[in-house]
């Protein structure tokens, strides 16, 4: 059995291919990613990681890219095809060279810094912002072709659709008028993530219910009843689903 302290997008590639698997919650408001007993996983002390046995990884590609060697999987996950296989390794290195943060670094920066403990930095996620835009740009205009409903023009998604999905998702927790304002101009990107939520379906929610419940609670917060409410009451609790 794998034990794995994970991401989403990662938790999903798992379900959907029936590994077996114990998951670990780390609470990162809490700091539990710095704790000693994490830090023998994962000495860098960021998620995800996992144990297989005794051998444990860290980086949600490297592993994905372990689990597809060692277990089973349906080929469209990632093919043994090497052509095929390649282009999406482009997308994945693509991915943690040109969207390194991504949504994840705009929605921290400009809303959820205080749970970690970090201050806001308005000027830090406008620019995290542009960079952002223009990284759905290119999903838009270059990873996503008129053919195939997913990206490269495929028919089915691969771990790549998992891990870019995954990040698009961190924008649930945002004002709906600030979402829309990111990803209503990009109408290709917005009908790939209603199909990737489609295919990967009962887990895909699943797994993306905290991002709707710190959502439904900053709502809350934020409305004229709660407006007197502690900047410590403010915190959102964030775990590694996150």
């Amino acid at each position: 059995m794998i034990h794995c302290k994970v991401t989403n997008w990662f938790y999903r590639a798992l379900m959907l291919n029936g590994i077996d698997f114990e998951e670990v919650l780390v609470d990162l408001s809490k700091r539990q990613h710095l704790n000693p007993e994490y830090k023998e996983v994962n000495p860098i002390m960021q998620i995800p990681a996992i144990m297989d046995g005794k051998f444990k990884l860290s980086e949600s590609h490297a592993i994905i890219r372990y689990l597809a060697s060692v277990f089973p999987i349906a080929d469209h996950w990632y093919p043994t095809d090497l052509y095929k296989r390649a282009k999406i390794e482009s997308v994945l290195d693509w991915h943690r060279t040109n969207f390194p943060r991504g949504p994840a670094g705009f929605v921290s920066l400009s809303l959820l810094a205080p749970a970690v403990g970090m201050p806001l930095n308005p000027q830090a996620a406008a620019k995290a912002e542009k960079v952002l835009i223009a990284s759905l740009a290119q999903i838009e205009s270059v990873w996503l072709q008129k053919k195939g409903r997913f990206l490269l023009g495929s028919g089915q998604p691969s771990v790549a659709d998992l891990s870019l999905a995954c990040e698009i998702m961190q924008l649930e927790v945002l004002d709906d008028k600030v979402r829309e304002r990111i990803l209503g101009p990009f109408k290709r990107v917005t009908k790939w993530l209603d199909d990737t939520k489609h295919v990967m379906a009962p887990h895909f929610e699943e797994v993306h219910s905290i991002l709707y419940k710190v959502k439904k609670k900053r709502q809350k917060q934020t409305s004229p009843v709660g407006s007197s409410s502690t900047q410590s009451s403010r915190k959102h609790d964030l775990h590694s689903k996150m």
